[in-house]
């Protein structure tokens, strides 16, 4: 099993301790752990250098579902597809799913993962009814809303740093379909995207836009805002399908992801949609996973592989902020593959620890070219923290522990939480370097 990262970028580990052989007293006794999922983070969250992983994913199941509730209980490394394999063919779909199905239970907590809905259900973790956590300095603990509450919370959102989730009980949505009606816009500049996307977004479940980051002029910011809905059945559920059409079976020795490459792309992908507004029926694959139809697309980057920067702030600075960045990427003579920008809702998470927060999000995706992109990243970060904003943690590699600490005011809450045994490189990183001890 690989025990990547998905961007590739930083060390990795090569073997993993099974969840199914830890126990209280191996973690006791352990060098160190951090529990593992199916390594879709970008960055160093998901990785312990100085310790050993735990594998979740060995023989994970589903243990049960009640139909009247729509709760699934199942063990902590089933994969989000393992759930809408069993899920779609009865009339339930994910309530908030990220933009890949193969990512654990475990991890959507961890990391309490957004989707293209969050101004209508929120993040992941509000659809978490129970969860089991083993600690090495207490019992396994059965934590909710009402049960361990404190240490529930801070296990959503946490990044795995609490203990070893072994099980959870999460609710699905109740769907006609799973396949889905989607409405296109496309659009010629951002200024025409704050103008209409918050009348997307009423008017729809799900809505996200694509941006060319590499238009200029009088087409800044040109892109396609898609609003989605579930069908109402008339077709029937939907059948389940991984997705997968092509596959990257190595990684080629250079960046096969760059400014010409990306120039043809964005101008092929801006163009295949007609002017104006469209609706046509979509698979729900394609509308929620499009990436996941190509097997290894991280690969593509070449050999050093890539960084993803996320970043949330206020809606009052928005529209000013979004252009802001995407100069900052041009100056700095970076294209991003996959420009993704949508607005968080009010809804709250129930997480002490979540990135997810009202206002707009804008996702970046760059090749690393070494010190440049670094510069590049540090540069970003600036303009975010200036606005009032936060980086991504699960989805990031660098940030300084400054930027960390101003992203996430509360850290020290979460680090009160931490189970003692556990630690990653990514909080080694940030909240060791602000507050000094033994890592």
């Amino acid at each position: 099993m690989s025990y990547d990262s998905w961007g590739r970028n930083v060390v990795a580990h090569r073997s993993a301790r099974p969840a199914c052989t830890i126990n209280r007293e191996v973690l006791e006794s352990g060098p160190g752990w951090l529990p593992f999922g199916n390594g879709r983070s970008y960055g160093d969250s998901c990785h312990n250098s100085a310790g050993c992983l735990i594998d979740s994913r060995a023989d994970a199941q589903i243990l049960s579902f009640d139909d009247e509730t729509s709760e699934l209980t199942c063990e902590a490394g089933v994969l989000l597809s393992d759930i809408l394999k069993f899920a779609i063919p009865r009339g339930y779909f994910l309530p908030v799913t990220p933009g890949t199905q193969f990512v654990t239970v475990a991890g959507a907590i961890a990391n309490d993962v957004h989707g293209k809905n969050h101004h209508v259900r929120g993040s992941f973790g509000r659809h978490v009814c129970q969860l089991h956590l083993m600690r090495s300095d207490a019992p396994t603990a059965v934590c909710s809303p009402t049960s361990n509450a404190a240490l529930f919370a801070a296990t959503i959102g946490g990044m795995g740093l609490t203990g070893l989730m072994t099980q959870a009980t999460i609710r699905l949505m109740k769907v006609g379909s799973a396949n889905i009606n989607q409405r296109t816009w496309r659009f010629d500049h951002i200024d025409d995207y704050f103008a209409g996307s918050a009348a997307f977004d009423d008017a729809h479940e799900y809505a996200v836009a694509w941006i060319d980051q590499l238009a200029t002029g009088k087409n800044t910011g040109r892109g396609i805002l898609m609003g989605a809905d579930h069908q109402d059945g008339s077709r029937g559920p939907g059948k389940y399908s991984s997705g997968k059409k092509l596959s990257v079976p190595f990684t080629p020795p250079f960046n096969l992801v760059n400014h010409v490459t990306m120039a043809a792309f964005n101008a092929y992908y801006f163009h295949r949609e007609k002017p104006g507004e469209h609706v046509r029926p979509v698979s729900w694959q394609s509308y929620f996973y499009p990436l996941d139809a190509i097997g290894g697309w991280n690969r593509l980057y070449g050999p050093k592989g890539l960084f993803q920067h996320q970043s949330v702030y206020p809606v009052e600075t928005g529209h000013e902020t979004t252009i802001r960045l995407m100069e900052c990427a041009r100056s700095h003579g970076h294209a991003s593959f996959l420009t993704v920008l949508k607005r968080f809702g009010t809804p709250i998470s129930p997480g002490l620890f979540s990135f997810a927060r009202a206002g707009y999000t804008l996702t970046l995706d760059f090749a690393n070219q070494g010190q440049r992109t670094l510069r590049l990243l540090d540069a970003l970060d600036d303009i975010v923290v200036a606005a009032g904003g936060a980086i991504n943690p699960y989805k990031d590699a660098r940030m300084s522990a400054d930027t960390f600490e101003a992203s996430f005011p509360k850290w020290a809450e979460l680090e009160r939480f931490r189970d003692p045994v556990i630690m990653s490189d990514f909080w080694r990183r940030t909240a060791m370097r602000l507050s000094p001890g033994p890592a």
